[in-house]
């Protein structure tokens, strides 16, 4: 793939942290913080060349590529600088979990977005999409066709609407998720992410 890159190496201000810079790590599909981390030089060019996030160790005072022991890489997907070219910021994919304690983020849960979970959801739908668990809901929509997932939308999209009018606020919220989620199952039986509807919105916002 071609990474996407907006700044030029060599102008980065390398000089203010003697040579080393803060490196956070995002999730590219759903915006979670995963990680920081430092470059220098030598750990950006691996990263570019290689597309696997690699940091600069400060305490074993070597490159270390995210992932070398475990298996579980950052990769990377675009790369920027800030407005003072002093600090970057990779959007990655992880594969497993990026903290040492197993978890997602190194951050821990309690530092996710609300909206981060439609992210999450929609990468948990494609895996069930590949995978097809046993006595999972949506391996049986996924089995069904995409004709009964699209009429199981449009059934919660009418109750969704009846609920707005005459419900209360718990039953239109609990009417909406339903409706998000089997929006979310319908767009992986076409085999599109969320992540292109995101776009799709954004592209009409950058157009009005």
């Amino acid at each position: 793939m071609t990474l996407a890159i907006d700044f030029d190496p060599e102008r980065l201000a390398w000089d203010k942290g003697d040579g080393l810079l803060p490196a956070v790590v995002q999730h590219a599909r759903d915006g979670r913080v995963l990680m920081l981390g430092y470059m220098n030089r030598a750990a950006l060019q691996v990263t570019l060349d290689s597309g696997k996030v690699t940091f600069y160790s400060r305490s074993k005072q070597r490159l270390w590529t995210k992932g070398e022991s475990s298996g579980h890489t950052l990769e990377l997907q675009s790369l920027h600088a800030d407005c003072d070219n002093d600090s970057l910021l990779a959007l990655a994919l992880p594969q497993g979990p990026t903290c040492h304690l197993g978890r997602d983020s190194c951050f821990g849960d309690a530092a996710t977005p609300a909206l981060a979970f439609v992210g999450q959801l929609d990468a948990l739908i494609a895996q069930r999409a590949r995978q097809r668990p046993e006595g999972s809901y949506t391996t049986r929509l996924f089995d069904a066709g995409i004709r009964h997932i699209a009429q199981k939308v449009g059934e919660e999209g009418v109750e969704t609407a009846l609920a707005a009018v005459v419900q209360d606020d718990a039953a239109l919220l609990g009417e909406a998720a339903d409706l998000v989620y089997h929006l979310l199952v319908l767009l992986r039986a076409r085999g599109v992410g969320f992540d292109t509807v995101a776009e799709t919105l954004a592209l009409r916002h950058c157009g009005r």
